[in-house]
């Protein structure tokens, strides 16, 4: 890695936090700005050449591991041969800024990847919260350990997403693309929790093979004491799922429709559990995404 003065890195990375937030229509929320300026992102991106995601040349080496090159909105390579990432910092932003975890707060960071999101997590819950990171790749999962072994408000957990948590929590924050939240997700959201996740369906990757989501939409899902609201967070794209989540179910095809629509900015709850008839964005075998405010 390059080596520039810690100070001159700070700098960089206290502009960095103010305009990847300006992107996300998130300006105002301190907490936020001040998680992505303390944060060293170059910490989180492995030893190796560092390679950036760009529109014209897919993953595109730098010339040197230099900080200053990756406090912008751009996505790092961390399995560029999977398709894995550290992903765009716009893209977080704004759903952090949506999902608000606060301090003393519970998170189960699902896909952790190499920790960089999680350390966000953790210091928007700080000091008296807890960000339970589980990573599903073996290899990203000892990186990730390595990476929080000094977070003392973090564990980790190499285990299937889906099986993840085992009690419930304030936030679920998932970063890989699925068909359908997983059960345990759902349940697992205490009263006011929140729920993150990109739903979409797979397709494969023009050059790498991998499934990815390229259509997909960001859902928040809240927990009320009448049911579960359900908002878009807009557009998304991410690598899809591993494990149990990675098996197609029978309702790919009707969700791929309902993905084509654009209406998605009308979805106002989630109906799990139960097959919807009245109309919705997308109706399932057992879930559903309705036009319906809950009551």
């Amino acid at each position: 890695m390059r080596h520039t003065s810690s100070q001159h890195i700070n700098s960089i990375r206290a502009v960095f936090a103010k305009q990847i937030l300006a992107l996300a229509n998130a300006l105002g929320n301190e907490r936020l700005e001040r998680a992505f300026a303390t944060v060293p992102r170059e910490r989180f991106l492995g030893p190796g050449q560092w390679q950036i995601l760009t529109p014209w040349d897919g993953y595109t080496a730098l010339p040197e591991n230099d900080p200053a090159l990756i406090y912008q909105d751009v996505l790092v390579g961390l399995a560029a041969n999977r398709g894995v990432n550290n992903g765009s910092p716009a893209l977080h932003a704004r759903w952090l800024n949506a999902m608000r975890p606060k301090p003393g707060e519970v998170v189960a960071h699902i896909g952790a990847g190499t920790g960089y999101y999680t350390s966000v997590l953790a210091e928007l819950v700080s000091p008296a919260g807890k960000v339970i990171a589980v990573e599903y790749d073996a290899d990203l999962a000892a990186e990730l350990a390595s990476n929080l072994a000094t977070a003392p408000n973090t564990e980790v957990i190499c285990a299937d997403g889906a099986s993840q948590p085992e009690f419930p929590v304030d936030c679920l924050y998932v970063n890989f693309g699925v068909a359908c939240p997983a059960s345990r997700w759902v349940e697992n959201l205490r009263l006011g929790g929140r729920l993150i996740l990109p739903l979409g369906v797979p397709e494969m990757h023009a050059t790498l093979p991998i499934h990815v989501v390229k259509h997909a939409i960001g859902l928040m899902i809240t927990r009320q004491h009448t049911g579960f609201a359900a908002t878009s967070l807009g557009a998304a794209s991410f690598v899809f799922a591993q494990g149990q989540l990675a098996v197609s179910n029978g309702d790919i095809d009707a969700l791929r429709e309902s993905l084509k629509t654009g209406e998605d900015h009308r979805i106002r709850s989630l109906v799990w559990g139960a097959k919807r008839d009245a109309p919705a964005w997308f109706s399932g075998e057992d879930w559903a995404l309705s036009f319906e405010e809950l009551a």
